[in-house]
């Protein structure tokens, strides 16, 4: 789709911190102003992590009070993996092949570009309060859930590609994407690894040498390595019910899974101003209670539920791929 001149001139905005939140994203950055709680434990020290350097790890233990939304979300993931057992295991074949323009080492449950649906055990999970006053603090605005799934990543002793080579997301001024392990995640397993202080909030400001694959600037880790010492890489091994929260606006990688498949929840949490959509939506989105709710399943231009309308997004490209 070509793109607008005003689409031109808000993504041009949106590399201005100043303009991106107070010419393109005022409405939500001051309903947040007027209604936010203040974040304690370990909610605050995860934005704390985060602001200073990008990324922050916890989990489903310490940071929910409760874990019934996390015991739901597993249990739904373990039901799909049973259904839909024929489609990893045709995937899997195709692992260390695929062409430049698909990610033929990760599974996507719930398709490339997922429905909506607020009563899911997915939306409930990323949309639970600890979750949502962390991104809306990180912001320091009220945030729009851009997309949800469930990734399973396949073994495979070929060379890193895509979003396994380190790289920046370029959604958004701020990109938070919260990573839910739904297994063991070892060094042989494709950990999530950030670059510390390389995002917008940081102070690491130099650029590694990088080459063009799939429209996206890559660098492998000797690249890396010249512009960011691996003691300044964090690699986010844990056990299941490991959460870990990132700016990917900074740089990171993931997924280069050699000795045991990665499975994962990932949400993503994005400013109103991004206009590409990452879900489907087959009819109006119901409203949730509560105002930061209702904002996150809100449109990018404020119009309440969003809703698909002659089999398009009204707000405009509805097929966007996500990954690490």
């Amino acid at each position: 789709m070509k793109e607008t001149v005003l689409q031109r001139a808000a993504r041009r905005a949106g590399r201005n911190g100043f303009a991106w939140r107070y010419l393109l994203n005022f409405r939500s950055a001051l309903l947040f102003r007027l209604s936010h709680p203040a974040l304690r434990g370990e909610a605050a020290r995860v934005l704390a992590g985060l602001n200073r350097d990008g990324v922050a790890v916890t989990s489903v233990e310490r940071l929910l009070a409760d874990d019934a939304s996390y015991r739901e979300l597993v249990s739904d993931v373990s039901r799909m993996q049973k259904e839909l057992s024929g489609e990893p295991a045709a995937a899997r074949g195709t692992a260390g092949g695929g062409s430049d323009n698909r990610k033929p080492f990760v599974h996507f449950y719930l398709g490339e570009c997922p429905e909506l649906q607020p009563d899911s055990a997915f939306a409930r999970f990323a949309l639970q309060e600890p979750v949502l006053h962390i991104a809306n603090a990180y912001f320091g605005m009220f945030t729009r859930l851009s997309y949800y799934n469930v990734w399973h990543n396949f073994a495979t002793q070929a060379e890193a590609r895509e979003s396994q080579l380190w790289h920046r997301d370029r959604e958004d001024h701020y990109i938070l994407k919260m990573f839910v392990y739904l297994s063991d995640v070892d060094e042989s397993a494709g950990p999530f690894t950030y670059a510390l202080g390389s995002h917008n909030k940081g102070r690491l400001r130099r650029e590694p040498e990088a080459t063009r694959q799939s429209g996206v600037m890559r660098s492998d880790d000797a690249q890396m390595a010249a512009a960011v010492p691996p003691n300044r890489w964090l690699k986010a091994v844990g056990p299941r019910g490991t959460i870990v929260f990132a700016d990917t606006r900074g740089y990171h990688k993931g997924g280069l899974t050699r000795d045991r498949d990665r499975l994962l929840f990932v949400s993503m949490f994005t400013s109103q101003s991004v206009r590409r959509e990452y879900f489907r939506y087959t009819g109006k989105v119901a409203r949730p209670s509560g105002s930061a709710r209702a904002f996150a399943l809100s449109s990018p231009r404020g119009e309440g539920p969003r809703a698909l309308r002659n089999g398009r997004s009204p707000l405009g490209e509805i097929t966007g791929r996500v990954g690490d």
